[in-house]
C-alpha cells in the first residue's frame, strides 16, 4: 500500500512559512520533540516506523529507519537508557551510529507468532532530546517491501562473493564476515545487479537500444551503492562511501582506528533511489560483520 508521508523537515517548513506570514504568531517554541528544527548541531534523532510487511516465510518484521535532525553531526548512541527498545530489548538491533538525515529501513524487528496487537516502542535521547515512536502491525501500515505492486520492480540484489549467496529488500542476516587490522585498509567488494519494473515501464527505457533483429533491448536501471556505520566502537574511514560501478561490481575500503566489533551497512539502490522515494520499494540494505584486531606493535 502506498502512503505519501509527511516529513518532519517538510512540517517544520511549513511551520516556517505560515509564521513569516503571520508575524507574532507561533513565535515561541512548542514543547514536542517534532518541534525540533534542522540545524548543523545539537538537534533531535527521531525513530521513523516505516511499516510491517511479511517475510517469504510467512514470518512477520517490522520495518525502521530514523531521521537525523543535525546536518553535521554523526552521533554514537549506544544501546541502554538513551538509545532502547522496549518491551524485549533494550537491543532490539537498532544502530548505535546514526548518519545525517533520513535513513530508511536501516534495520527490521522479526515479530513472535503471538505478536498480535502488541506494540513496540524506540526511544533516542539525543543532544538533551527525547523522542520516542510506536511500533505495531495496525492493516494501515503494511508495506511491500519485495515487489512494487504498480509496477513488479523488486530491490536490487547484492552479493558479496563471486556467485555467493544473494541480499535483496531488508536487512535479515549477517551477509559476510571480515577481519581487519587497526590502521590497515578492508576492501569491501560487492556485486550488484537489478532487474528493473516489469510493467509499465516508460517508453525511452525499452528502446534504449537494438539488437541484431532490431528487437529493442531494454537499457539496465542504475544502481549505487553507499557503505556506512550501523555499530562499532570508533570511527570508521571509507576511501570511497559510493564507489563506482563497473560490470556490476563496485570495490571500496574500510579503515577502522581501533579494534573491536564493527557492523557496516551496505545500501543497494535502484532508480527508484533511498526508500524507493519514500515507499518502501525498491532498495537493499545488508549488513557485514567486520572484527577488528590491534595493530601489531
Amino acid at each position: 500500500m502506498r502512503r505519501l508521508i509527511l516529513t518532519a523537515a517538510a512540517a517544520a517548513l511549513a511551520g516556517g512559512v505560515a509564521a513569516t506570514a503571520q508575524q507574532g504568531v507561533g513565535q515561541t517554541p512548542a514543547p514536542y520533540p517534532l518541534s525540533q528544527g534542522i540545524r548543523e548541531r545539537g538537534s533531535s534523532v527521531t525513530g521513523a516506523f516505516e511499516g510491517w510487511y511479511f517475510n517469504k516465510d510467512g514470518s512477520v518484521s517490522l520495518l525502521v529507519g530514523y531521521f537525523n535532525r543535525n546536518t553535521r553531526q554523526e552521533l554514537d548512541i549506544p544501546v541502554g537508557p538513551n538509545n532502547r527498545v522496549e518491551p524485549g530489548g533494550p537491543d532490539q538491533g537498532q544502530p548505535t551510529h546514526f548518519l545525517a538525515g533520513r535513513q530508511y529501513g536501516v534495520f527490521s524487528i522479526k515479530l513472535p507468532k503471538d505478536f498480535g496487537k502488541k506494540k513496540l516502542t524506540w526511544t533516542l535521547v539525543v543532544n538533551g532530546l527525547t523522542n520516542t515512536i510506536t511500533m505495531h502491525t495496525s492493516p494501515d501500515w503494511i508495506v511491500e517491501p519485495f515487489e512494487d505492486p504498480a509496477n513488479k520492480n523488486t530491490p536490487p540484489k547484492l552479493q558479496f562473493a563471486s556467485g555467493g549467496e544473494v541480499f535483496s529488500g531488508p536487512p535479515s542476516a549477517i551477509a559476510a564476515r571480515y577481519t581487519a587490522t587497526v590502521g590497515t585498509p578492508l576492501p569491501l567488494t560487492t556485486w550488484i545487479s537489478d532487474e528493473g519494473p516489469k510493467i509499465h515501464i516508460p517508453e525511452p527505457r525499452r528502446t534504449a537500444a537494438r539488437g541484431s533483429s532490431g528487437a529493442a533491448i531494454p537499457a539496465p536501471p542504475p544502481v549505487a551503492v553507499f557503505w556506512s556505520v550501523m555499530r562499532g566502537p570508533a570511527a570508521v574511514m571509507f576511501d570511497k562511501a559510493r564507489p563506482a560501478i563497473e560490470r556490476g561490481q563496485a570495490t571500496a575500503t574500510a579503515t577502522f582506528n581501533a579494534p573491536g566489533e564493527y557492523l557496516l551497512r551496505a545500501q543497494g539502490n535502484d532508480s527508484t533511489g533511498d526508500g524507493g522515494g519514500g515507499f518502501q520499494c525498491c532498495w537493499t540494505n545488508a549488513y557485514v560483520a567486520v572484527t577488528v584486531k590491534a595493530s601489531a606493535p
